[in-house]
């Protein structure tokens, strides 16, 4: 095996509840701390970087990597280690090129991974004691749990980055992510700050507080989330009512449940009372792709603009 594991046990990640399947929440800080060299070249290794799961060693940059993580997937191809990704799991529909199998992120076998002779693994949850497991088997593993802010999506870009040989190509993304979020911002007029915004993440009223990643998104606008006043914000994900939300009258809705649950302006619109919500009776609803408005990757940035689009208008 090419690379070595040393661990220096980080407190786990909280797993995402299976109703918000790649929905952010909490993240540890640890999950983009980098130590020792940032590699720009093959010849840059061995590198070190830190996951939720300790430091991890890597003696050659990797070159059969198995991405058990939609988001994680999008980071590589992002910063460059595309042609090294030899396997992703099911829920990795992007890039187009990302080549997917039918492992399993939320029931994960170490055989199966095992078997695409992975120099790296990367993965989001530990789900069923899986980095355990591949450690049993030798298969060195990176856990990076769900990011909690914008600041931890960037670190995990940088240490994937860093594992991959890449890690110049990271920074490069990491700095457009930010201009392209800082340029939406400024885009959206003054009368924008205070506007009060619900977040659904499926037709039962499920949404996501300002202490979620994406909420964090919504705060940069300057926007006030309505999820944030519910009785029990459920660690960040609040299941609300139709009372609640058409009382809050919230001036903006972006519905992140459109491909799994068929949503759009129209069928919120023709939802009891729904008619009387200033969002809906001015036209800023975001009709958002589930992927995009869930996922901590490069596409957050995507995101923040199609916000900002509804906010302008």
């Amino acid at each position: 095996m090419p690379s070595t594991v040393s661990r220096r046990l980080a407190p786990a990640a909280l797993l995402l509840p299976l109703l918000l399947v790649t929905s952010a929440c909490a993240g540890d800080d640890a999950a983009g701390d980098t130590a020792g060299a940032s590699p720009s070249a093959a010849e840059d290794f061995p590198v070190t970087v830190t996951g939720d799961d300790g430091e991890l060693t890597l003696d050659q940059r990797p070159e059969n990597i198995v991405s058990m993580s939609a988001t994680a997937t999008e980071m590589l191809f992002a910063v460059g280690a595309g042609e090294q990704v030899e396997a992703v799991d099911s829920t990795s529909n992007f890039p187009a090129e990302a080549p997917v199998t039918d492992l399993s992120s939320f029931t994960p076998n170490a055989e199966a991974i095992a078997a695409y002779s992975p120099d790296l693994v990367v993965l989001s949850d530990d789900l069923n004691g899986i980095v355990a497991a591949l450690d049993a088997l030798e298969v060195p593993t990176l856990l990076l749990g769900a990011a909690g802010s914008l600041d931890d999506s960037y670190a995990q870009l940088q240490t994937l980055g860093d594992a991959t040989g890449h890690a110049d190509e990271a920074t490069e993304v990491v700095a457009d992510v930010q201009e392209r979020i800082q340029a939406a911002v400024a885009s959206v007029p003054a009368e924008a700050q205070g506007m009060r915004v619900y977040h659904e993440l499926d037709p039962s009223f499920f949404s996501a507080t300002s202490e979620t990643f994406i909420g964090g998104i919504y705060s940069l606008f300057g926007l006030e989330n309505i999820a944030d006043g519910a009785a029990d914000t459920a660690g960040g994900y609040p299941q609300l009512s139709a009372e609640y939300v058409v009382g809050q009258a919230p001036d903006v809705v972006v519905l992140a449940d459109t491909v799994c649950c068929a949503q759009d302006a129209a069928a919120l619109a023709q939802r009891p009372a729904f008619d009387t919500v200033p969002a809906v009776q001015e036209g800023r609803v975001l009709e958002a792709d589930d992927d995009i408005a869930s996922r901590w990757g490069p596409r957050v940035a995507d995101f923040a603009e199609d916000v900002a689009g509804v906010l302008q208008g």
